[in-house]
């Protein structure tokens, strides 16, 4: 298992940009696909982004496609999430996820997961 750590969210314009951080630690980093996903009130879990084990293959839900971009580094055990022309229905809380498979879409594909960053977009 790996435990993972979100921070990076808060309050922002419509238009700015917020980016977000997933710090793990256990088992070694770099053997996880790495993905973010995001929540919103009364709402089911979505996908954002995900990103293979060296970073050379991402894949983004086409609601972000252009404004955020997914990155890690394996050095530091961590990966990111830059922001970028958010929007008020980017407002969601924000989850990183660690998957032992290959790049995926999908929650239950995911095994460990992050308590979560809120984001805010304001119009």
């Amino acid at each position: 298992q790996v435990q993972l750590v979100e921070s990076g969210g808060g309050l922002v314009q419509a238009g700015g940009s917020l980016r977000l951080q997933c710090v793990a630690s256990g088992r070694t980093f770099s053997s996880y696909t790495m993905g973010w996903f995001r929540q919103a009130p009364e709402k089911e879990r979505e996908f954002v982004a995900s990103i293979s084990l060296r970073g050379s293959s991402t894949w983004y839900t086409d609601a972000v496609k252009g404004r955020f971009t997914i990155s890690r580094d394996n050095a530091k055990n961590t990966v990111y999430l830059q922001m970028n022309g958010l929007k008020p229905e980017d407002t969601a809380v924000y989850y990183c996820a660690a998957s032992d498979g290959l790049l995926s879409d999908l929650v239950a594909d995911y095994g460990s997961w992050g308590q979560g960053t809120q984001v805010t977009v304001s119009s």
